[in-house]
């Protein structure tokens, strides 16, 4: 597997699946630079942005749910804000391993219709034995500088684009979606997890 290839994307098992959504989608047209982070114990390594068109409803349909909610991860890193926030609804709610780091990567991007998508998508992430939980508690104590970049992200764009709107970091979306990720890596490994962002009343005022 080489750099971009969106079969590198995902894990091993599912790689006939993989190539299965990618037989439907129009061909890529550049393949950017990966992020990469562990899911469970393997290395995957996940497009930066794709810039394919979507497909028709039809098509999608005649996936299996598995590919369909593979094919909904690899939309949701695409270039325009709209088609990713209309992908992620579809995969939000999952706890399957390999889609939560489609999702951390959103919570750490600038569109705050996002961020509001995963709030609601992720309604079980407070309870403390849920699967939900369970997912990304471990996906963050696997990954921890990858998470630790995603909070500087949250704080950095908060600060950039919606300070105007949410005065008070502890107000802004993104800082709730935090302290909820930090809380589940925190139940995962059995010790407070570090943060790497301001305290929730901070304001910068």
């Amino acid at each position: 597997m080489t750099d971009g290839d969106p079969v590198a994307a995902f894990p091993h098992q599912l790689a006939n699946d993989v190539r299965a959504v990618l037989a439907v989608m129009p061909e890529a047209r550049s393949h950017p630079s990966p992020f990469s982070v562990y899911v469970d114990d393997e290395a995957v390594a996940i497009p930066y942005r794709i810039y394919q068109d979507e497909l028709p409803v039809d098509v999608v349909r005649s996936l299996s749910g598995v590919q369909q909610a593979i094919l909904h991860c690899l939309y949701s890193r695409h270039s325009d804000g709209l088609v990713r926030q209309r992908h992620l609804e579809q995969i939000a709610s999952s706890d399957e391993p390999w889609v939560v780091p489609f999702v951390v990567q959103l919570v750490g991007e600038y569109v705050l219709e996002i961020l509001e998508s995963i709030q609601h998508g992720l309604s079980d992430l407070p309870s403390k034995r849920s699967t939900q939980r369970l997912a990304y508690g471990d996906f963050i104590a696997r990954n921890p500088g990858f998470f630790a970049r995603t909070e500087r992200r949250v704080v950095s764009y908060w600060s950039c684009y919606y300070r105007w709107k949410f005065p008070v970091f502890g107000t802004y979306p993104g800082c709730h979606l935090l302290e909820l990720l930090r809380a589940a890596a925190s139940d995962r490994t059995g010790r407070p997890w570090p943060r790497h962002t301001p305290a929730g009343d901070w304001s910068m005022s």
